[in-house]
């Protein structure tokens, strides 16, 4: 007689199907559940082996208005004038002595951890190249789940959340000097499309590739929307080579399955602050004057931002259809047609710019609602700013990985490298 499993995952609740033995979203063993409810060796109530980690210990534009598989959009009609003459996780380490050009050191390769490791649910079975249990299938904890990043008052944050077996999402922070000597600051952050192949190496190359071209370019006096435009085209590139196996380069469904991810990136120097985006993850503008109104700066490719754009719904009744957040422009092999857009704003105030995935903003779409969450001196302490905004979305459900970088603006005189 067949034995019966559990219709919901004992571990994070995802639905299951008649005779899964394992869940694919946390990799719990569902195949026996024990007393007590959970799966035997069933991950925590976070969705990890245990709890998130928790926060480590605390150590302005003018008004302006206020992701799934395209067309794009500028910043929304109430955002602050663009500038006049625009055209479009890890810590960089400088290369050389002028710090022009960087490296993003991102967390290890897994597959060097993993080997020959003992499962920490089971504790008997070996761990595979892949990190899951030779015996048990559990996936096992990994560097990406979370991950940090502070250099020169730019930080960022990157959580696994509570449902998903892997962290997709990615980010790099840096900063150069423009030719001037004046300091440039930038981050990007990429959130990998689950439903393609690889999206976590996707959205690694994409973040590398592209805050790779940004330190190239920034100190050559390019402009930086012409600087930013062109390395969102680097990084489109990037996530294509991945599609390109030597085995099959041109196997249709390698193709239309390609490993595929969002981006999102801000560059603040020189009193500009540019931004760039592919996708649905997003920029907000918090003033530190929070008695002035925030502001969103990216309009998402995705199908309810068409909807709206195309006077065919209210927002309200297209965020509230289920197609609302299927994106409609990204980066890989299988995009249709790659529009990068770029937008420059000249802040009177100072300020942050909070460069986020859908993680966060699913749970805090407005900018006033970020702002009332970010400590009054988020300029001062980004890292702290942006573990406390993850934090509020785990907190809030974590269905999503979260990625969130804060990048202080005007870039602090501190965070210059010396020519």
């Amino acid at each position: 007689m067949a034995v019966t499993g559990p219709s919901r995952c004992p571990g994070c609740t995802e639905p299951l199907e008649p005779g899964d033995n394992f869940c694919g979203v946390c990799g719990a063993d569902v195949s026996a559940a024990v007393p007590d409810g959970t799966a035997a060796g069933a991950y925590g109530a976070a969705g990890a082996f245990g709890a998130a980690p928790p926060p480590a210990p605390e150590s302005r534009l003018p008004d302006g208005s206020d992701s799934s598989r395209g067309s794009g959009g500028e910043a929304g009609a109430d955002s602050p004038a663009p500038v006049a003459d625009g055209s479009d996780g890890a810590a960089p380490v400088a290369d050389g002595p002028d710090g022009a050009t960087a490296r993003a050191d991102g967390p290890a390769d897994p597959r060097e951890s993993f080997a020959a490791k003992t499962c920490v649910a089971c504790r008997t079975g070996t761990v595979d190249q892949d990190g899951y249990c030779e015996h048990c299938g559990h996936a096992q904890p990994r560097e990406r789940d979370h991950f940090e990043r502070e250099l020169e008052r730019v930080a960022a944050v990157s959580d696994r959340g509570h449902r998903h077996h892997r962290n997709e999402d990615f980010f790099t922070v840096a900063h150069t000097a423009l030719s001037d000597g004046s300091p440039a600051v930038l981050a990007v952050v990429c959130d990998g499309v689950s439903s393609a192949t690889r999206p976590d190496e996707a959205s690694q190359a994409a973040a590398e590739t592209a805050a790779e071209s940004l330190l190239a370019a920034l100190p050559r006096e390019a402009h930086p929307q012409q600087a930013m435009h062109d390395a969102i085209l680097a990084a489109a590139k990037s996530v294509d080579a991945l599609a390109e196996e030597p085995e099959h380069p041109r196997d249709p469904y390698r193709q239309q399955n390609a490993p595929a991810c969002t981006l999102v990136a801000a560059v603040a120097a020189a009193g500009v602050l540019t931004v760039g985006w592919v996708g649905d993850s997003r920029a907000y503008w918090i003033p530190d004057d929070r008695t002035a109104p925030g502001a969103r700066l990216t309009e998402d490719d995705s199908w309810a931002a068409q909807m709206v754009a195309n006077n065919l719904m209210s927002e309200a009744e297209a965020y509230s259809d289920e197609r609302a957040h299927a994106i409609t422009g990204w980066l890989g092999a299988d995009a249709y047609e790659l529009q990068p857009h770029t937008a420059a704003f000249r802040p009177d105030r100072p300020g942050v710019v909070v460069v986020c995935t859908d993680g966060l903003w699913n749970y805090t779409e407005a900018a006033a609602e970020l702002a009332a969450l970010l400590p009054p001196d988020a300029g001062e302490r980004p890292l702290h700013s942006a573990r406390t905004l993850v934090r509020h979305a785990l907190d809030s459900g974590g269905h999503d990985n979260v990625t969130v970088a804060v990048v202080p603006f005007p870039v602090p005189v501190a965070g210059a490298v010396s020519a």
